[in-house]
């Protein structure tokens, strides 16, 4: 393999897992608001009195059947984002396990 080839397949190694390390920072983002959300949810079932929802930038009185929905429908958006992000990752750590057994063949192939 020419010099030239194996810099081009270091950098997209390197790109790679870039990409693998925003994706995963993504997905811990996703987590954090599911478990915040979560609690939201618990917060809205144990409430008696007025529930506030942040539309915008102002405070807006909702029920608590509305309240409840829409925290539960951001509550699937945020497990469908994470279960996107889980598939691109698992595809993407395949693809870099691959080219890491290529790099280090070839690196070995130029020692020798």
């Amino acid at each position: 393999m020419e010099r030239d080839e194996l810099e081009k397949m270091t950098r997209e190694y390197q790109q790679m897992q870039e990409q693998l390390q925003q994706l995963s920072v993504q997905r811990e983002q996703f987590s954090s608001q599911k478990e915040e959300l979560k609690e939201a949810a618990a917060e809205i079932e144990k409430s008696t009195g007025k529930i506030y929802l942040a539309v915008g930038g102002i405070m807006v009185d909702v029920g608590k059947e509305s309240a409840s929905k829409n925290v539960g429908e951001r509550q699937e958006s945020a497990d469908m984002r994470i279960t996107i992000l889980t598939k691109q990752i698992d595809e993407l750590s395949k693809k870099e396990k691959t080219m890491r057994e290529d790099l280090t063949k070839a690196l070995k192939d130029i020692k020798q």
